[in-house]
């Protein structure tokens, strides 16, 4: 990297660890980074997560506990009413199975258990089930998260009393390109939900999917977003294309772009928990531990919704061999 490049990246990690808002242009400048350089981008936001985030690993996992026949057009997902994927769908499953896969995670080393749904929204008969499956996920010791769709505050408070700490529901990609990859909700329908979700008292999960020909300024211009909205935990997803979707054959992110797209949200949202989520083995491969080095501080563990992960043990061992603390 040339004197006055690094000259600049350091000037904008010290901005960064000062909790300083970053320009477009800064940003700008963070995801030309190419080539060897790249490892001074990752050092630089390594750095940042442990100033902001320490030793720890944040560990969460999800139960997909509605699956398939989504009126939703999203095109990356396999339970849109597009896909033509082979699933597995089913109405929601009881407490007893829910609970069972809580104590499964818990025992798998997670600290997070999020009950998720396909479809706009759930009925309000669903969510009453799904309140008392919230107070059964937080009497087992762990914090109860949700995504459920398009609710409502009233709806939002409900959970809340029953136990609710975190409510999730993505932005997906920046605005602008949004209308690319779903037209059957908004995004401004998204935001009134995270809004409301924080008006209700609870913490907010919010990130998006990567991979979907979306562009450099798409990303920054989401994460962006993001920081206006101010969410305490930022999943990143990157896209592995599933046989049956209108995504099925984009060509995969390559996996140093994977990397930078972790430290580029690091730098923009310095004190947030970057979570790495769905598609982390397919893209990453062998980089997979490159992740924490790179920025991330948080970890989906276990299976996805339509899609394997891998086992528990398998991640809670490659957080504590690389030194890291799991929680």
């Amino acid at each position: 990297m040339a004197a006055r490049s690094t000259d600049r990246l350091k000037n904008i990690e010290a901005r960064a660890l000062s909790h300083k808002r970053l320009s477009a242009t800064d940003a700008e400048f963070l995801a030309s980074i190419s080539g060897q350089d790249l490892f001074e981008l990752f050092s630089a936001a390594n750095r940042i997560r442990n100033h902001f985030q320490g030793n720890s690993v944040d560990l969460c996992t999800i139960v997909n506990a509605k699956s398939g026949k989504c009126p939703e057009d999203c095109s990356y997902c396999a339970q849109s009413t597009k896909s033509r994927a082979q699933i597995t769908a089913y109405p929601l499953l009881d407490k007893k199975q829910v609970l069972c896969r809580a104590e499964e995670a818990k025992k798998g080393g997670a600290k997070r258990f999020c009950i998720v749904t396909s479809g706009r929204r759930v009925s309000g008969k669903e969510l009453l089930k799904i309140a008392d499956m919230v107070s059964g996920v937080k009497k087992l010791g762990l914090n109860p998260c949700a995504t459920l769709g398009l609710l409502t505050k009233d709806d939002l408070r409900l959970l809340k009393r029953a136990g609710l700490k975190r409510y999730h529901n993505n932005l997906e990609t920046s605005e602008s390109f949004f209308p690319n990859i779903c037209t059957t909700h908004s995004y401004n329908e998204k935001k009134e939900t995270i809004h409301s979700a924080r008006e209700a008292g609870l913490s907010v999960c919010s990130g998006g999917i990567f991979g979907l020909g979306e562009t450099w300024k798409d990303r920054i211009d989401m994460a962006f977003a993001l920081r206006d909205l101010d969410p305490d935990s930022v999943p990143i997803n990157f896209l592995a294309p599933i046989k049956g979707t209108l995504f099925s054959r984009q060509k995969p992110l390559e996996p140093m772009d994977a990397l930078k797209i972790i430290s580029l949200y690091r730098f923009i949202l310095p004190d947030k928990q970057i979570r790495v989520c769905g598609g982390r083995l397919q893209t990453l491969a062998e980089l997979n531990s490159l992740i924490f080095f790179a920025g991330a501080s948080g970890l989906l563990i276990g299976n996805y919704l339509t899609t394997l992960g891998r086992g528990y043990e398998d991640d809670v061992r490659l957080i504590r061999n690389l030194g890291f603390l799991d929680r």
